[in-house]
């Protein structure tokens, strides 16, 4: 439904400039259930070529292992999809329940992701899997993926454009900077002007749940409908890229001891965080500190 949303080119153009053939997509395709078993056996024996396989969802394992949670024509969906990577020259995995697991990594469905369970490489298809490409599976987290993200990467692997990847197997052009980086806050959070309510215009990370220090994405580099983004608007990043996404405790919550963040920003040593941001909130410019709220 994201990509629905794509708009420079259009998705229809999108495909058109590509010469993307759209074999079958679960909400765009129109073939009865028998056309889409005859195109399946086509690409299981190799007559039909597939260039790209992208996978949305989690991968359910569930009960035991068997997979009999989530099936398709009576069989466990996972093994058609195992079937599917073997022959596919690449493997995009579109959101963060395909990347990393998502909301049922921990529950008794045995959800995973296609090549990470949650922080750790192996997921589904095992840590070694490489595609018919050479490639690993290549990650697109984000609840849900950035429409332009997703034609990013379709765009450089029919071109043929090397694309470098995380820790995470995900692009750095996309996911190699904190969704911080690109807040409009930023100097609010340097500061430590920080905000226990909705509405105002300083940092949400100290109390208000926010992860932009501590998720790579995104948001504030490419802007949802080309304009906004979750901080620019008041609200909270939920870290939906991150591999532990969602997370056990509340979404609008910091977790805390006296003030002091749980999770730090990224890279950042706990004892210089403490005697910097004191020293940074006692020498906040007045323009700050007497910030209006913005409704």
């Amino acid at each position: 439904m994201s990509l629905l949303g794509l708009e420079s080119p259009d998705l229809i153009e999108l495909l058109r400039l590509l010469d993307i053939e759209v074999l079958w997509h679960p909400s765009l395709s129109n073939g009865s259930p028998s056309e889409h078993q005859k195109l399946t056996e086509r690409m299981l024996s190799g007559h039909q070529q597939l260039d790209i396989l992208c996978i949305e969802g989690a991968i359910i394992r569930g009960p035991g292992g068997t997979g009999m949670y989530d099936t398709v024509r009576g069989k466990p969906k996972k093994d058609l999809v195992a079937a599917l990577a073997k022959r596919a020259r690449f493997v995009v995995a579109v959101g963060t329940c395909a990347s990393f697991g998502g909301i049922g990594a921990d529950g008794e469905v045995e959800a995973t992701g296609t090549q990470y369970h949650k922080w750790d490489k192996g997921g589904f298809l095992g840590e070694s899997f490489t595609t018919q490409g050479g490639l690993p599976v290549i990650n697109l987290p984000g609840c849900p993926c950035h429409c332009d993200v997703v034609a990013g990467i379709l765009t450089a692997l029919i071109s043929g454009y090397h694309v470098p990847l995380s820790q995470f197997n995900a692009p750095l052009e996309w996911y190699g900077m904190l969704v911080h980086q690109g807040c409009t806050r930023n100097e609010y959070h340097e500061y430590r002007v920080e905000e226990h309510d909705f509405g105002e215009v300083g940092c949400l990370f100290f109390h208000m749940g926010c992860h932009g220090p501590l998720a790579y994405g995104p948001c504030n580099k490419i802007l949802w409908n080309q304009r906004s983004s979750k901080t620019r608007v008041g609200v909270p990043c939920f870290g939906c890229t991150r591999p532990d996404f969602p997370q056990s405790y509340p979404f609008y919550e910091t977790q805390n001891i006296e003030g002091i963040p749980l999770q730090l920003p990224d890279g950042v040593d706990r004892a210089h965080y403490l005697a910097y941001k004191g020293m940074a909130a006692a020498a906040a410019p007045k323009r700050l500190r007497e910030r209006k709220t913005k409704i």
